[in-house]
Order: structure tokens, then sequence, then C-alpha cells
């Protein structure tokens, strides 16, 4: 278990440093101070983005088996450490144990995932330019190039593999980063700067500086880091977008995730099966996840079959200590968290809201909570409660179903319990999210495919290859008096 030692140094162009300040992290299951962290100041902090620009053109032009081969170290690095990381996540983010080693074995696949990318994105693209009498003679041949340095933007849910998500794709395609972790979850992000500096990657392609939030606009405008990738709330996602409208901006918010259960999928095994899976997602990481199950939206000829069994699979929940293995449901990231869907769970319930499960509090802890009869106009029903809570709303068909789904200002993605092959295809024609997943939860994520949503979801996308395109750009070259083409 990870005990207070002294101050973890920062990494500043890929050295370690500290600053004059420290801050306590503390466990949000039982209040300890796990770690302290050292601080950058702002004369350190403009040092890193310097040293970022500086190193831009070098680390664009490094050969790809470079840095595949520091891609492939973390991989390899992050497989050996494996327990302790994921013990490191679950103290700092009182996410449960087995959540945490989930976490990092998929950030140990992104890792591998970019390196195989890094191998693949320098190739060029040719093209011939003479299906027109003006380009006889002529082939244009395109590349990627990099936009320039990085801020990686990081939350505390998945306190490793969402920095991963930031770090793997631009060192893959030679983008300098300045990785900015969550103020309450930095440790995972300075261990994996511990590894980074295990690599050859040359000096000032990476920094880890877990600055304060305050400090964040200020590198959000900074014209040397022409990329920023965020990943949080809608709010400060937009305020970043509207602030910097020239630049090259990649948001992954929140959602108010969905999922619907058909009249097809009507067998027990069936609603068996749409319990179990609903209970998990709606409350894996105490519901701290974009796409957690939130609104269950249940066509009527099965409602009163599976509601419960939803209920029964949401009271089997194991809550407690996040470091017993058999724990599934942990606190949530502060007492503050709790208490904001504690509040909103109590709105919707003075607004006519039928309480069928959970509903308390116990510091940090809430429990898991199904709700039905929720009013529309509630914050429960609109926003993204970021908690262990669902709510269940019964619906007449297909069309009314899906109309529910899109009735939100968020669409990041959404899950059909369905066998039918021509509805999975009408789901992804009419559903206004990112991304549709058939037969399950709308909480499935491969991080090798496309990732993002519509509306208030984002823009852009993340999933490696993905991220890697939006921090490059096309540059093309055409070469002239080409006569044997």
């Amino acid at each position: 278990m990870t005990t207070a030692t002294s101050p973890h140094a920062f990494w500043l162009a890929g050295r370690a440093a500290t600053g004059e300040e420290t801050r306590d992290i503390t466990s949000p299951w039982d209040g300890r101070t796990v770690a302290t962290i050292s601080v950058p100041t702002p004369d350190q902090t403009e040092r890193a983005v310097a040293a970022a620009a500086a190193v831009a053109g070098e680390f664009a032009a490094t050969p790809a088996h470079v840095r595949a081969a520091a891609l492939d170290h973390l991989a390899a690095r992050i497989g050996e450490r494996a327990e302790e990381i994921a013990q490191l996540i679950t103290d700092e983010n009182g996410k449960p144990l087995k959540w945490a080693r989930a976490e990092v074995g998929r950030c140990r696949s992104v890792f591998r995932w970019a390196a195989d990318e890094a191998r693949r994105f320098n190739g060029a693209e040719g093209q011939r330019l003479d299906s027109d009498p003006g380009g006889a003679g002529r082939l244009a041949l395109t590349r990627r190039i990099p936009y320039g340095p990085v801020l990686g933007i990081a939350p505390f849910n998945f306190p490793l593999n969402l920095c991963a998500h930031k770090v793997a794709p631009a060192l893959a395609v030679g983008a300098p980063i300045i990785l900015k972790p969550a103020p309450a979850t930095p440790l995972s992000a300075l261990l994996l700067g511990g590894l980074l500096a295990e690599t050859d990657l040359p000096e000032g392609s990476w920094s880890v500086l877990p600055v304060p939030n305050e400090a964040m606009p200020s590198l959000v405008g900074d014209e040397r880091l022409p990329v920023v990738s965020f990943t949080g709330s809608a709010p400060v996602g937009y305020s970043i977008l509207d602030s910097v409208p020239r630049k090259r901006v990649t948001l992954e918010l929140g959602g108010n995730g969905a999922a619907v259960v058909l009249a097809d999928w009507s067998s027990d095994a069936d609603l068996d099966r749409a319990a179990q899976r609903l209970a998990a997602f709606s409350n894996y990481q105490a519901g701290q996840s974009c796409i957690s199950v939130q609104r269950v939206i249940v066509d009527d000829s099965v409602h009163d079959r599976l509601l419960p069994r939803l209920i029964a699979a949401v009271e089997a929940q194991v809550t407690g200590d996040p470091s017993d293995p058999a724990t599934d449901v942990g606190p949530l990231v502060s007492e503050e968290a709790a208490e904001r869907v504690e509040s909103w769970v109590k709105e919707a319930i003075e607004s006519g809201a039928t309480l069928l499960t959970g509903g308390s509090r116990d510091g940090a802890q809430y429990a898991p909570t199904v709700l039905t009869d929720v009013s529309p106009d509630t914050r429960l029903a609109r926003e993204e409660v970021f908690g262990p809570v669902m709510t269940v709303t019964r619906v007449f068909g297909e069309e009314q179903a899906f109309a529910a789904v899109n009735d939100s200002r968020y669409g990041l993605q959404a899950g059909v319990f369905t066998h039918d092959l021509a509805t999975a295809f009408r789901a992804q024609r009419a559903l206004e999210v990112g991304g549709v997943i058939i037969g399950d939860v709308p909480s499935y994520r491969a991080d090798q495919m496309p990732y993002g949503g519509v509306k208030q979801s984002g823009v852009g996308r993340e999933g490696v290859r993905y991220a890697m395109a939006d921090y490059t750009y096309e540059r093309v070259m055409v070469l002239t008096g080409l006569d044997a083409l």
C-alpha cells in the first residue's frame, strides 16, 4: 500500500523536478494521506512549454522505430508493475481494485497499439495527377505532419488510462506533450512519467505537470501549444473551445448514457443478462464514467419482468473498501461529489420520482440507486449524474425508445439490447450518439476504435489512430517533370 513519503517529484522536460510548494493527495475511502507531491512553479511550467516548443521539429523528425521502441517499453513496464499501479489507482482514486486492474490492462494495450501505429503512420500516400492534362508528369506525395506540441488535460476517473490516451498518440506521431493530470489524482501520471524517463525520447518531448486548475487557462491559451486535448466536463470543455477558437481542440466530454431493452430481448436468459450488465455498469467506477449506464429505457412488453431482476442485481453489488478484491462499488472521488449526487436524487424524488433501492450516503460512498417516474425536467434526467444512479423509463416500441435516447443534449454512446440485425442498423442510423453498442450496455469501449460524441458530448475522436490523425495535418508535395509515371 502506498504511504506518504517525501514529496513526489514531477517531470519537467523529461527530468525529475520539485517546486516550492507541496500538496497532499488523500484517499477518498478513508481520508488518509496517500502521498505528498511537489507542485510546479509558474517559471517551471514556462520552462516545460519552452522546451516542448524548442524540440518540436527534432521530435517530429525522430525515426518511427525510436518512438515505437519507447512506446513498447511503456507497455512492457506497465505489465511488469501492473499490481503496484493498480493499487496506486485505488489509493488515489477510490476505484475498486478489480476495476483498477482492468484500467492498467487497458493502458498497457493503448501503448502497445500506439507502438504499432507509430511504425505504420510514417508512410506516405502517392497520387498520380495526370488524370487531368494539366497534371501530366506530376505526382502528389502526402504525409501527415504534427501541428506541434500537445497540451493533454486528463480527468480523475481514469487517472492512468486517460493520461495514456493523451500521451500515446502524441508520442506516436512525434508531437511533444505537456500532460496535466487531475489535481485529485496525479500519482498515476507521475508514475507514468517515471517510466517515460527510462526511454530514449529527446529531452523536452514530454512533461508531466501537476499544476492546479487555476493554471490551466494560461496553458490553454499559450500559442506554443497548438493542440489541446481535454477529457472532462462539458462546461469546462466548451469554455476551452470558446477561448481558443483557432487552435486544434479535441474534447471528450460527458454523457448521460442510455441503454435500451427492446421487445425481442425477452427470454429469461436475455433479461438476466441485461439486468446483470446494467447493474454492473451503472455502478462501476461508482458511476464516475462518461459512458456508465444512467438511463434505462425498457419496452413495455418486457418492463415488468426486467425491473425486479434489475433491482436485485443492483442490490447484489458489493460496496465498501476499494482495496478488497470483492468490492464492486467504492466511494466517489470526494464527499462533495457524493453530496451532489445525493442532492440530485433528492430533487428527483421531490419532483415525483419513485426510489426503488439505494438513495443513501455515507461520507463519499453513495449506495447504488434505482429510480422510476423521474420527471424529465430534473437534473437527474437531463444532466450527467456521474454517480451510481440509474433511472428506468417504460416506453412503447422502438420508435419511442430511440426518441427517448435522443431526448438529451448529450450524445456519447448508447446500448441497445436486441437480437435483430435490421434493428441494429436502424439504431445506428437513428441514434444521435458517437457509438452504438448492440446487445450490451453503452459502457463498452475498445481503445483502438474511434471514440467520442456528438451534440454536447465533445469534438473530435480518441482511440489511438484517430487521435493521431487529430494531432496532425496533411502536407502535400508535388513532384514535377516525371515523364515516366
